[in-house]
């Protein structure tokens, strides 16, 4: 899916990345802890109170918890508020049939792809059926290819919910992405992605791999601990990222934690 410009000037495209929210069909919803309808809402208000605003919202997976489709509709509610376009790609919680029914619709737009400025912001797909962690499949990596080569945009941003790199944690990355070297060569070859954006993990990290910057944003939940090699959750309030792509390829980022009761 293709839709159209969002932004036509020189100024910087400034996308908002949340990830992880994991909503139930109902408001009231736990998971370790935190009704996590109440922590996306104070996201989302945080946002709003704010002076930064954005030109496109990037929501990288797990957008559901319960396996219900009323989750998103609590989703749309939720994301309305931000009036804004959302490009989404599923992660390993979500049932793909339900939120390609629920999101494909503006302001959402699945696995889709838009040119703002000189930037091509994509979407992928890095679910793997039946299990926690991901594969990009060749054919989504040929529509990558594919997507980039039409586009004269000279950079290219990629969204995607599993991490293509060590994580340096034993068990998440055994739930990471299990071609993740081939995908990350795959990036490197188009010589045009400047940035991969990713959730899953629940923490931050930010560096930059041969030429590529890669980025995860924390949870609108709750967080994981990082470098521990079994699971653990920890502390950290909920987050999102404020992300400035500047039309000579640069990318600028601030991470934004959100103190929620």
């Amino acid at each position: 899916m293709r839709s159209g410009q969002i932004h036509d000037t020189d100024d910087p495209v400034r996308v908002l990345h949340l990830t992880d929210p994991h909503l139930f069909g109902h408001t009231a919803g736990v998971l370790r802890g935190i009704v996590t309808h109440a922590s996306l809402s104070s996201v989302i208000e945080h946002y709003r109170a704010g002076g930064w605003r954005a030109h496109v919202a990037v929501l990288t997976g797990d957008v559901i918890q319960d396996d219900a489709k009323a989750a998103y509709a609590e989703c749309r509610k939720l994301f309305a508020q931000l009036e804004l376009p959302i490009y989404c790609v599923p992660g390993n919680h979500d049932i793909r049939s339900l939120m390609r029914e629920a999101l494909a619709e503006p302001p959402f737009h699945y696995c889709a792809s838009t040119v703002s400025g000189n930037w091509l912001i994509v979407g992928i797909d890095s679910c793997a059926e039946g299990r926690a962690s991901g594969y990009v499949t060749d054919d989504e990596q040929s529509r990558l290819s594919a997507v980039i080569a039409a586009s004269q945009a000279q950079h290219v941003m990629v969204c995607l919910h599993h991490p293509p790199i060590s994580m340096g944690s034993a068990w998440l990355d055994a739930v990471g992405l299990d071609n993740g070297e081939e995908f990350l060569a795959r990036l490197r070859s188009t010589g045009k992605v400047r940035l991969a954006v990713f959730g899953h993990v629940h923490q931050p990290y930010d560096e930059l791999h041969d030429g590529v910057h890669i980025i995860c944003t924390p949870s609108t939940c709750r967080q994981f601990m990082q470098g521990s090699d079994e699971f653990a959750v920890d502390d950290h309030p909920p987050a999102y990222r404020r992300i400035s792509l500047h039309a000579d390829g640069r990318v600028q980022t601030e991470l934004v934690w959100v103190q929620h009761d």
